[in-house]
């Protein structure tokens, strides 16, 4: 048996079926009589167990045309099947379970026939006899939709609530079920329950209940989420663009020399292009880092920036500030010349932060302890200086309201460094000097004797040669005019011979074998390098011929005279 009377055949629906279309609802044929299928055949409500061919203790089977088929008991025993009788038709909710026997007899009496006179209408849930005077439900324009199987029927759809006060347009203008807090159930009301979620099937009722507080909320969290992404995308387009600028874009940067306010910039020492890019945007000079540094790049000279102190203008462009910084106007600094003694370096520094001459000179006399000297540099008797040899020429940013010691630490620090970079230590010894304090004597000689910088090797030589016990031409005497005149404070070349042997001091190198106390100047770097290179050449003699620049050499006694006579008759 199939569905609505069906048969197990391949027979279509017949126009009499009452599920045929509204061929047997329009209330002519229930009226009459109950529903009979063909042949006379019952019809079963569908949410009675059907009956399955080939069981034979659970029900009983019918043929086409009110036939009869022998039935058997469980035990073979054939017997006299039971007249059907016709179910009364109840609404789902009152459905009851037949009720069975040992045997698998049902017991009781059948529902009614569902199609018969006068069962309430399980669609409308009210009394709707077949043959009462009731309007057509399905013929009006409001009608209700042709009842479908109960097997496919749809529940009656919720009602909406009432509309409040407040107008609210729900996920079906237009809102998403995300952004209204829902699980998109409110957009499935219409679907079957078999195809709607288990949480609905489950929890039943209303769950729109509430619904304008989830609403709020809804919104908030709808607000939320476009700052959320309208922050995250305002974010990476900042970062891309700053991307952009690093690498493709030009830098940010002045135009024009500036602006015509002056401004001292301090390049603080082994300051590289950035470092020096930092410090001018700080005090204002450039608009950017970057613009400087590759503005520094595109100069061939822009590698010879040094540190010191520097006069510049306000929002300049990087390109004038560098060219600015490359010229002599702007330097500012004080520039310790090579081969300078320490009295002259006093002054300038006294000058140079406005204080009272003579002001450095004393705090170098009383607190030269303090200032950094190395411990190789300490303790020597009869030293004029202790400072001498270790105010290393180079440029220092020095101005106004700094301190005279802090001026003098930061110039011993640089000779330090130099001397020690060089391994003074060690090369002394291997020059057969007692230590880094006689070779830094020995390059101020050479600062002081040498004319040019061709001259610094050949004068390194001759200090060596002269220091040698060997020598049987000066045995050992240096006779430099240089050591005399420092010992004086002077810088005579024309020093009278009485004069010179007449004088004991330690310093004066015609009257004492060996090396003075300590440096009568300070050496610059080529001198340094000339006391640790000399040549080997065998010399012993040299006079300035011209008595300025020019410095000639000589091996021998005789050749020496002869140079002599040279400068004398210049």
């Amino acid at each position: 048996m199939t569905e609505y009377g069906r048969g197990p055949g391949s027979e279509p629906w017949h126009p009499d079926d009452p599920l045929y279309g509204d061929g047997g609802w329009g209330g002519q044929q229930a009226a009459q009589q109950a529903q009979q299928s063909y042949g006379g055949q019952p019809q079963y409500h569908p949410q009675q167990p059907q009956q399955q061919y080939g069981d034979w203790g659970t029900g009983e089977q019918h043929g086409y045309g009110d036939q009869s088929y022998p039935q058997y008991d469980e035990y073979g025993q054939q017997y006299a099947p039971q007249q059907p009788q016709h179910q009364q038709h109840q609404a789902p909710q009152q459905h009851q379970q037949p009720q069975y026997d040992q045997n698998g007899w049902p017991t009781g009496s059948y529902p009614q026939d569902p199609y018969a006179g006068g069962p309430q209408d399980p669609y409308a849930q009210q009394p709707a006899p077949y043959g009462g005077e009731q309007s057509d439900y399905y013929g009006a324009p409001e009608a209700y939709p042709p009842p479908e199987p109960p097997g496919r029927r749809r529940p009656e759809p919720e009602r909406e609530p009432e509309p409040g006060t407040d107008w609210d347009p729900g996920p079906d203008q237009g809102e998403h079920a995300f952004f209204a807090g829902g699980d998109d159930e409110d957009g499935r009301d219409g679907e079957p329950d078999d195809r709607r979620g288990r949480g609905e099937r489950r929890g039943g009722g209303d769950r729109r209940g509430g619904g304008k507080e989830k609403k709020r909320r809804s919104g908030l969290a709808c607000l939320v989420v476009v700052a959320v992404f309208g922050g995250g995308l305002a974010g990476v387009s900042y970062f891309g663009y700053q991307f952009y600028q690093d690498r493709f874009g030009s830098a940010p940067d002045f135009a024009g020399s500036g602006n015509g306010e002056q401004v001292t910039v301090t390049i603080p020492k082994g300051s590289g292009g950035y470092a020096i890019g930092q410090v001018l945007k700080k005090m204002g000079v450039v608009k950017s880092v970057d613009a400087f540094v590759a503005a520094q790049a595109a100069n061939p000279d822009g590698k010879n920036i040094q540190d010191g102190v520097y006069t510049l203008q306000k929002e300049m462009s990087a390109a004038s500030a560098v060219e600015l910084m490359l010229s002599p106007k702007s330097r500012d600094n004080l520039i310790i010349a090579e081969g300078k003694r320490n009295a002259a370096v006093y002054e300038l520094i006294d000058a140079r932060l406005e204080v009272e001459k003579g002001t450095t000179a004393k705090v170098a006399e009383t607190r030269w302890k303090t200032l950094g000297l190395p411990d190789w540099a300490v303790n020597h008797p009869n030293v004029k200086d202790p400072l001498e040899g270790f105010l290393f020429p180079s440029s220092y940013a020095v101005a106004k309201g700094q301190k005279p010691e802090d001026v003098l630490r930061q110039m011993v620090a640089r000779a330090t460094e130099k001397y020690e970079s060089l391994d003074f230590e060690t090369k002394a010894k291997s020059l057969g000097l007692e230590g880094p304090w006689e070779l830094v004597t020995v390059a101020s000689l050479v600062q002081a004797e040498g004319k040019t910088h061709d001259d610094f090797r050949k004068m390194s030589e001759v200090i060596y040669n002269r220091l040698k016990p060997t020598n049987t031409e000066t045995y050992q005497l240096l006779q430099f005019d240089s050591t005399f005149n420092y010992l004086k404070g002077e810088s005579n070349i024309d020093i009278a011979e009485s004069e010179i042997k007449s004088n004991k001091d330690p310093y004066n190198t015609y009257t004492n074998k060996g090396l003075p106390p300590g440096p009568i100047g300070n050496p610059g770097d080529d001198a340094v390098k000339a006391a640790l290179n000399p040549t080997s050449d065998g010399w012993i003699y040299f006079v300035a011929t011209d008595g300025v620049n020019k410095t000639e050499f000589a091996r021998t006694h005789d050749e020496f005279l002869k140079l002599k006579d040279k400068f004398n008759a210049r």
